[in-house]
């Protein structure tokens, strides 16, 4: 057991954005990580993580686990059996214990990371056998826990700095009798006063690339609704990769992103010789710890599932796009995609969770590029279960692979020419109070060898028409593209972003 001493200190966070604060903190804080809320108008998720200085460490790659514990040289161990990923990354997370009363410890303290939509050959019986890109590979599965760990409340506008001391950190002043453990809080509160805000150009350098012409993802498209109508699924997402050549700061890119397409999950994830960010409008799971009470005397959970499922194109003319949402809550198609979705949502929540139910049904919601069907299910996790056998249970999300989930990423194994890597995945955290946060990896950005690779896909059914969903893809990646495009000339944003 490694017993963690989190120091914490509060200060007004008026002035500062967590934007402002990475470009100040990421030099001196190789490999920092940001995760940004843009809900500001409640007190439940109004707060933007930045995480410095990882002090423990687990990643899954190339069929190896590697374990990096305090003051300890790496662990490399080769993996037997597919599903012990699971319960070796809940036994990681179980051998740190918070020695502190303070709830905002729990509450904001954890391990921060992301799991590629290749992992879940880890959290289903399943062997993909379609080939890697060796250009588009980064670790499957990736989390560490942060020595410094700063959260941003937009909401009462305050900065909560925490610092994880570990056993030995510590030094014995001539006027201490005894040890104490040494912080360097000080410092980086200095830092965050002090520094200065560095910027550096981005420039794109030719053509946007593509692993598929239009016709051969129609193609595909047929291919799909071909399985439909057999009955192998009812429905199957298929995606198309593009990617795009750089010079300078891709950090240009995430800034556009934001402004361009805001989103409830914005993050920039730095892992040195690659980099994760995007703007994803979609849960792969949440939970929240629940209040013991005489029904459930032990702390148990509300896990949430966000399916969004049923997409039509935004003009930029507000009356117009009044009148395509009504269109889509209305049309056979995306509704019968949606709610079948909406199902396997609740068989996911099913497999661990009691009363499970819909919170909110087909929600039209508008976003930058796009407007879609939105819904809220929710389900009662017993505090016996791990977070993370929650999240590998409902891992892929059903938006990004289909239904029924396992087939429907058997055929997608069969019918896409290359791996996903990270797109379809999920990014987050779990925390020490036993609560989670992950977005699924969409309208996101791999940044690797001076490349942004990004992707988008289309849920099929048997009534899909080739050359709507084609189109589909590209409103997806348009905010992508208008990022990538904006980030060029960062000081050309303007009031209207939608406009393509």
């Amino acid at each position: 057991m490694i017993r963690i001493k989190p120091q914490i200190k509060t200060l007004l966070a008026d002035t500062v954005t967590p934007v402002s604060l990475y470009l100040r903190l990421r030099d001196r804080y190789p490999g920092a990580l940001l995760l940004e809320s843009s809900d500001y108008h409640g007190n439940e998720n109004s707060i933007s993580f930045i995480c410095l200085e990882p002090v423990a460490d687990f990643l899954v790659e190339n069929q190896t686990i590697t374990e990096k514990l305090p003051g300890e040289q790496p662990a490399v161990s080769t993996i037997k059996n597919s599903r012990e990923v699971v319960d070796r990354l809940d036994a990681f997370f179980k051998k740190f214990h918070l020695e502190s009363g303070d709830p905002a410890a729990k509450k904001l303290n954890g391990f921060f990371g992301y799991a590629n939509y290749d992992a879940v050959q880890f959290f289903e019986k399943i062997t993909l056998q379609s080939p890697e890109n060796p250009e588009r590979t980064t670790p499957a599965l990736h989390y560490q826990l942060p020595r410094f760990i700063i959260a941003i409340n937009h909401f009462n506008q305050k900065m909560t700095v925490l610092e994880n001391l570990l056993p030995g950190e510590e030094s014995r002043p001539e006027a201490s009798s005894g040890p104490s453990l040494r912080s360097s809080l000080p410092e980086l509160e200095n830092l965050l006063q002090v520094a200065p805000v560095p910027s550096f150009p981005f420039q794109t350098v030719g053509d946007e690339t593509t692993n598929l012409t239009d016709a051969e993802y129609m193609d595909m498209v047929t291919r799909g609704k071909h399985h439909c109508q057999r009955g192998d699924v009812f429905q199957i997402v298929l995606a198309r990769q593009f990617s795009q050549k750089f010079q300078g700061d891709e950090f240009n890119v995430y800034r556009a992103l934001r402004s361009v397409n805001p989103s409830p999950y914005l993050f920039y994830f730095d892992y040195g010789n690659y980099k994760i960010f995007g703007s994803s409008p979609e849960a792969q799971m949440r939970l929240k710890v629940q209040t013991p009470n005489s029904q459930f005397p032990i702390p148990n959970y509300k896990a949430f599932i966000n399916p969004i499922a049923g997409t039509f194109p935004r003009t930029g003319d507000d009356l117009a796009d009044r009148e395509d949402a009504e269109a889509l809550a209305a049309d056979p198609k995306e509704n019968a995609e949606h709610v079948m979705l909406v199902d396997l949502a609740r068989n996911d929540l099913n497999r661990l969770c009691r009363n499970v139910k819909v919170e909110t049904y087909r929600e039209v919601q508008f976003y930058s590029h796009v407007i879609h069907l939105v819904s809220e299910v929710s389900g009662e996790l017993p505090g016996y279960v791990s977070p993370v056998k929650l999240l590998a249970e409902t891992f892929p999300a059903g938006t990004l692979s289909g239904a029924p989930k396992h087939r429907a990423m058997q055929l997608i194994d069969e019918i896409e020419p290359n791996r996903r890597g990270f797109y379809g995945g999920c990014v987050g955290f779990f925390t020490f109070d036993g609560s989670a946060n992950h977005a699924i990896l969409i309208r996101s950005f791999l940044s690797k060898n001076n490349t942004l690779h990004y992707q988008a896909g289309a849920g099929i059914v048997k009534h899909s028409e080739e050359e709507k969903e084609l189109q589909e893809v590209f409103h997806k990646i348009g905010a992508l593209r208008r990022a990538v495009k904006m980030a060029e000339t960062p000081y050309s944003i303007t009031q209207n972003s939608i406009t393509q």
